[in-house]
């Protein structure tokens, strides 16, 4: 396990939010239990975010736009470390996240780090490492499923880092102007790495958890809302990278219209819209494709942080090596009392995770909870993550220690 030791250096850890008060403590809240040795938060976000924010030890920003790009520029221009790292305001970091993204800045030639991304169900993998080609495509990149591994660019893209678990040399990201203000919200890190294009370390085990909240876009349930800023982002990523030997912008659009109707009966099947939402939806896609073609491209200035001010480290209690961390386990009907006793070990400052089983096959689900502890709950015959078989035999004890065994990849768990 990684530990203080091994971080490059001073980071600034960048948190975007806007209409998520709620995650946004949350996602603060695994932050302190980072065991990164020298770190600071910087929160860009809404008066709801500022005011849910506004005992805490971190540098803020207002920014009411919906314009993530924007918005993380602006964290940018705030964040004091060498090092700069991005999260989503509706992500949970494991411990270890911090230190195993930021260790590969050690080697100065790396200019820029990602990590692997769990689903909502907290086991399976949402994002792993990818390419980005100039058509915005994103291609499954293989690499070993633990072992760190450091990239130059590919010839035709760039190594894809994932906006919810990224970091970037502060001075590279800065030199080439921060995110695109023209690309709202999708494509903004992807269009990054193509303007960077630099040697990128994937680490599979900086483990980040996205819970893929609601936002204008979207609504709970993952169903489609709106899908001008697709369209949009889309138009304005081709124009800058595209070239002429490349499929027409106009086919690429094919391509995405295809895509998202797929994407979106899918939804239909589900429940989550309805059959006449589809035409009015994928109108959305045109409208925007339409606005990108309209927005103004220019070369982003360098980000100044002449207004940065001193470096402001957030606190995560003990250090790493000293931070206890314990495990909770029980049958489903001890939830209440182990839930209590986790909380009170989490508020004086252990990790800790709870293993609740029933005597049932109902698939894992792993979260992070407001009271500042891990949870794994599901059938002691469950399956955990997406694949696999749906009954696997097994007795209690057996199966608290194959979850222990995975959860002491990526967190404390013995004092």
């Amino acid at each position: 396990m990684t530990g203080p030791a091994d971080a490059a250096c001073a980071t600034s850890v960048i948190v975007v939010s806007r209409g998520r008060p709620r995650h946004l403590v949350r996602c603060l809240t695994a932050l302190s239990h980072q065991n990164h040795p020298r770190f600071e938060v910087v929160v860009v976000a809404d008066a709801a975010g500022l005011a849910a924010v506004r005992d805490l030890p971190v540098k803020t920003a207002a920014f009411e736009q919906a314009n993530i790009s924007a918005a993380r520029n602006l964290g940018l221009s705030l964040a004091s470390g060498a090092v700069v790292a991005f999260i989503d305001d509706d992500a949970v970091a494991e411990p270890t996240w911090l230190g195993r993204l930021t260790a590969p800045f050690a080697d100065p030639l790396v200019q820029a780090a990602t990590g692997y991304v769990r689903g909502r169900d907290g086991l399976s993998w949402q994002s792993r490492a990818a390419v980005i080609d100039r058509l915005g495509q994103t291609l499954d990149l293989p690499v070993a499923d633990q072992a760190a591994v450091t990239m130059p660019p590919p010839a035709a893209g760039a190594i894809k880092t994932v906006g919810t678990n990224m970091a970037f040399r502060h001075a590279s990201l800065a030199g080439i102007g921060g995110f695109d203000p023209a690309i709202h919200f999708y494509l903004d890190e992807g269009d990054v790495n193509l303007r960077l294009s630099c040697r990128t370390t994937v680490i599979p085990d900086a483990v980040v958890h996205h819970a893929f909240a609601a936002n204008a876009g979207r609504a709970a349930d993952r169903s489609p809302t709106d899908l001008h800023d697709i369209g949009a982002s889309l138009a304005v990523f081709l124009r800058k990278h595209a070239r002429d030997d490349d499929p027409s912008p106009d086919e690429v659009f094919s391509w995405m219209q295809d895509q998202q109707r797929r994407r979106l009966l899918r939804h239909v099947v589900t429940g989550g819209i309805e059959p006449r939402d589809v035409a009015r939806l994928l109108d959305t896609l045109s409208a925007g494709w339409a606005d990108g073609h309209s927005r103004e491209l220019s070369t982003p200035p360098p980000v100044s942080r002449q207004n940065a001010g001193n470096f402001r480290p957030f606190p995560t209690g003990p250090a790493s090596a000293l931070r206890p961390g314990i495990v909770l386990s029980g049958r489903t009907w001890r939830a209440r009392r182990l839930r209590t006793l986790a909380a009170r070990h989490a508020a004086a400052g252990r990790i800790v995770t709870v293993v609740l089983l029933s005597p049932t096959t109902r698939p894992h689900r792993l979260r992070f909870t407001d009271d500042g502890y891990w949870e794994q709950s599901g059938g002691i015959f469950g399956r955990a993550g997406g694949g696999g078989p749906r009954f696997i035999w097994s007795t209690f004890r057996r199966r608290v220690g194959q979850v222990v065994g995975i959860s002491s990849l990526y967190r404390q768990i013995s004092a």
